[in-house]
């Protein structure tokens, strides 16, 4: 069966590479609850989080005027 995209799916246009994730419990339930009520795997949602991530990191770092990575305390 064909799983519907949810509003704003990004199609896949590149091979993927294949992680293997652990999450606490908590963290996993939570991921899981999202997928169901967007009507999409756990993978998306995950891949949907990892891609807003790195672009958050990428803006905060332009406006910050610095090239490197930093892990933040928060």
């Amino acid at each position: 069966m064909k799983q519907k995209k949810a509003e704003g799916a990004k199609t896949q246009s590149a091979p993927l590479v294949r992680a293997s994730i652990s999450f606490p419990p908590s963290i996993y339930q939570t991921l899981d609850d999202l997928a169901q009520q967007k009507k999409v795997s756990l993978a998306w949602v995950v891949r949907d989080a990892a891609e807003r991530y790195v672009a958050g990191k990428g803006r905060r770092q332009a406006a910050l005027g610095t090239g490197k990575l930093t892990r933040s305390a928060t």
